[in-house]
């Protein structure tokens, strides 16, 4: 159980609501995802492990007052990568591709 201080309350949050914290690594700003916004649609990174049901709670967890409608998932394996002579591996992560109903999100950078 984790506490979190907000205008000299103490709130417990269980841990399922701090776990929903951890899902979203990072919103994904790409060309695509730049257009796809016209349409509600917004991609995260999320944890490999996150299923759509999590990713959808912390979705709306995060941007209150707004519904999910869809949860899409892709896992993007990783890649070799060069570097000079030397050769490495990229991570493998997942993304999330959610569709959501209410006002639009506002993301800094866009």
């Amino acid at each position: 159980i984790c506490c979190k201080w907000n205008y000299r309350k103490v709130t417990i949050m269980s841990k399922e609501t701090e776990r929903l914290y951890d899902v979203i690594k990072k919103s994904l700003i790409t060309e695509k995802s730049v257009a796809a916004t016209e349409n509600a649609q917004y991609t995260f990174e999320v944890k490999k492990d996150a299923t759509k049901i999590e990713i959808a709670k912390a979705v709306e967890l995060a941007f209150p007052g707004r519904k999910v409608t869809k949860v899409r998932t892709v896992y993007m394996p990783s890649h070799e990568k060069r570097m000079g002579y030397k050769f490495g591996r990229t991570d493998s992560s997942k993304k999330a591709i959610v569709t959501i109903e209410g006002e639009p999100l506002e993301f800094i950078g866009v």
